[in-house]
């Protein structure tokens, strides 16, 4: 027996999300069904006016709701140093730790041989436009991942010819983790990267 259209419908746009199989689909739609007629209207409003009232800042790149983000018209930032990150989600990881007081650059993915991706389709050409006599460090905060470690190296690359002092984040063992459970690549970065204490 097949679900009537409507219910079907909402499964297989619940399936497209990220991480949301057959199973899971069919969950969510069934509770969408049984939710108070107010809530799934909010709902269905707030996925509506997604796309028309987020955009991208147009200094960094990170996702507000008018032309600069917080971030970038925050006066009490550190704006001389600037992080540069995959994603907005990255952007909000990052603020949960509370110490980083800096601006951010979002690239909107890493290079990927296997997706095609190359930096002409990251957003670079700006983050060189910001790139004055104030800023006096980057940080290349990338994913740990081999698109994001290219992306890094290329980073990197074309950031050692300005004079600014260009790091890259740590790497290494998870806190809580057993070396023996640990690749070779992991602790060969994990040693690379120790400090004295």
């Amino acid at each position: 027996m097949n679900y009537p259209q409507a219910f079907q419908d909402l499964v297989d746009c619940f399936k497209r999300l990220p991480g949301i199989g057959g199973k899971s689909a069919e969950r969510l739609a069934y509770h969408v069904l049984s939710m108070d007629k107010k809530y799934v209207d909010e709902f269905s409003a707030a996925i509506g006016s997604i796309q028309t009232k987020i955009h991208y800042c147009k200094k960094c790149g990170h996702i507000c709701e008018g032309e600069i983000c917080d971030i970038c018209q925050d006066p009490d930032r550190d704006q001389t140093t600037i992080c540069i990150v995959e994603d907005p989600k990255d952007v909000f990881a990052m603020e949960k730790v509370k110490e980083y007081h800096g601006l951010y650059h979002v690239l909107h993915g890493a290079m990927s041989i296997m997706d095609g991706k190359t930096m002409d389709d990251l957003n670079i050409a700006s983050l060189f436009e910001r790139l004055d006599d104030s800023i006096k460090e980057v940080i290349i905060a990338t994913n740990l991942t081999r698109d994001g470690e290219t992306t890094a190296l290329y980073l990197a690359k074309l950031l050692s010819k300005k004079n600014i002092n260009t790091s890259r984040i740590a790497n290494g063992l998870p806190i809580g983790s057993n070396i023996d459970y640990a690749d070779e690549l992991t602790l060969l970065k994990s040693l690379e990267g120790r400090k004295k204490i």
